[in-house]
């Protein structure tokens, strides 16, 4: 008598099981069974079809003569003159002149200013004095900072870091705060009841939590580093140290639009590729592990 008792309750009890697993399969993001080269270029053939509307476009607007030859190349003599700089060596120098800097700056950009974020976003009086004053710095222009920074450190590398440090710095201090403030109480509550202080709060609850909007300002910094940096070598030439804005100042000096517009596709492509190799995939990650976006196909 207690077995037939039983059995309908076993059902139930399997039947919702099933249901429950399928709305968890719901809310798994889904992970392609598609062949890897099937993937790659589900993902890849949009970004050529858009580049391919942008070089089809470029030339339609030089063949509508809107610009004289000598002011606007079309694509073909600007690949050529790409092709070389590659082939010569001549963009490979000044592309690891440039990132060098870059990568120099953007690290102690992103010392100071997650220092800076997460003092301001963890202490109410620093937030009251400077939480402004972030957003102020962030809205000015760098090319405004070149004159003092050219009277304080002369037309040398110092000149061009602090320029590219006061650029990124802000931005990655305001995303630190974002994300910090966008962290949810009782997440900061359960992490204290279970004996996180201190340090031990900053590091397995508050750092985890704001993750996402670190990322964001991290990102952020580097495009204001990158601006920054490539008005700093067309403002600070440093002898010796052929760079990309010194190729830029040159072709624009001599009136090569050919190599100018060369330049400044070599500049684009290194802008995509740090964005999407470096902080989108450690975006997709993050947001991947927490259940946000499914992986790419």
């Amino acid at each position: 008598m207690q077995v037939d008792e039983l059995a309908p309750d076993s059902a139930v009890a399997g039947y919702l099981g099933q249901e429950i697993d399928g709305l968890d399969a719901l809310e798994t993001p889904s992970v392609s069974r598609r062949p890897r080269a099937q993937r790659w270029w589900g993902s890849t053939w949009p970004k050529l079809a858009a580049v391919t509307v942008a070089i089809a476009g470029w030339q339609m607007v030089v063949w509508s003569g809107w610009r004289p030859e000598y002011a606007l190349a079309g694509p073909k003599p600007v690949f050529a003159e790409l092709w070389r700089l590659i082939t010569t060596g001549e963009l490979g120098a000044a592309v690891r002149i440039t990132l060098g800097r870059a990568i120099t700056g953007y690290l102690l950009a992103a010392v100071i200013g997650t220092a800076i974020g997460l003092a301001v976003a963890r202490v109410g009086v620093l937030r009251t004095a400077v939480g402004s004053l972030l957003g102020g710095l962030q809205s000015m222009p760098s090319i405004a900072w070149f004159p003092l920074a050219i009277l304080m450190f002369g037309g040398g590398e110092g000149a061009i870091f602090f320029v590219v440090v006061l650029g990124a710095a802000p931005a990655i201090a305001n995303g630190i705060i974002a994300g910090v403030d966008q962290i949810p109480p009782l997440q900061l509550r359960v992490g204290k009841m279970l004996g996180a202080r201190g340090m031990s709060l900053l590091r397995h609850v508050i750092v985890p939590a704001a993750l996402p909007g670190v990322l964001a300002g991290l990102k952020q910094g580097w495009a204001f580093a990158w601006r920054s940096l490539m008005a700093g070598e067309l403002l600070v030439i440093v002898a010796g140290h052929r760079s990309i804005g010194v190729l830029l100042q040159t072709s624009r000096d001599i009136s090569d639009v050919v190599m100018l517009e060369a330049v400044m596709i070599a500049i684009l492509v290194i802008g995509v590729l740090v964005d999407s190799l470096v902080f989108g995939s450690a975006e997709r990650a993050v947001l991947r592990r927490r259940g946000l976006v499914a992986p790419l196909p």
